[in-house]
């Protein structure tokens, strides 16, 4: 129980700090504590329901979070959610984890690339951003993350959203893909629901402190760290795999 609750508290910090879901922390740790592949991913889900529900409440407070446009991708990333849990089954578990580790390796990689941030903000069509968020949400959810750290680039390289708030709408997608997420994985018994409720409830009071973290640190020293766990995160998947 302990164990659990720490575990919940520093993935919430995490998730709350880099606005993803936390999937992209807890399943690799669930996974040095001995949790199945599917069942690591199952619990993952539901802890980014709890995190991602509370981070977008506190986000939306600040002002950060621009709902109108995150509404569309997010219902595009609800549907595609839907079939990931299908999609989990079909997969034995180290092709997840080879695929969770090239998740990983993509993460780390886009974060040595620098996103220019432009004044004005593109309008994109409604269909498009629900076609992308359709993806991200089948995509992300097959192996337990939220999709955020997928969909942050996009809204800040592409769409040029403010950094912050592209972050605070990265969270906010979440609330979508892992709801969905949930109903599928649930159906097909991929989660342990006494430790996803523990790790989800823990969770909420580093989401709290990692938000308040988010919005008074500089962005160069916030992207030093995140490119520090992703490096810690590819190298433990790299030796689980292969040595």
């Amino acid at each position: 129980m302990i164990e659990l609750m720490s575990l919940g508290v520093t993935v919430g910090l995490l998730s709350g700090f880099f606005g993803i879901g936390g999937g992209t922390i807890l399943v690799p740790l669930l996974l040095l504590f001995g949790y199945e592949t599917k069942i690591a991913i199952g619990i993952a889900v539901v802890q980014m329901v709890f995190s991602s529900v509370f981070g977008s409440y506190l986000n939306n407070k600040k002002g950060t979070l621009d709902v109108a446009m995150i509404s569309t991708i997010g219902l595009g990333g609800f549907i595609g959610a839907l079939i990931s849990g299908s999609i989990t089954s079909s997969f034995d578990d180290k092709t997840l984890e080879i695929i969770f580790l090239s998740f990983a390796i993509f993460a780390l990689l886009r974060l040595f690339v620098k996103t220019k941030e432009e004044k004005s903000q593109k309008n994109v069509s409604k269909p498009l951003l629900f076609i992308i968020g359709f993806i991200l949400g089948a995509l992300s959810m097959t192996i337990g993350v939220g999709g955020s750290i997928m969909l942050v680039p996009i809204l800040v390289g592409f769409l040029h959203v403010p950094l912050k708030k592209a972050i605070s709408a990265g969270l906010f997608f979440v609330v979508f893909s892992s709801m969905a997420g949930f109903i599928s994985h649930a159906r097909l018994g991929h989660i342990d629901f006494e430790s996803g409720v523990i790790i989800g409830l823990a969770s909420l009071v580093g989401v709290y402190f990692g938000i308040y973290l988010k919005d008074i640190i500089s962005n160069v020293l916030q992207r030093r760290l995140m490119v520090s766990f992703y490096f810690l995160v590819v190298i433990y998947l790299v030796q689980r795999i292969f040595i």
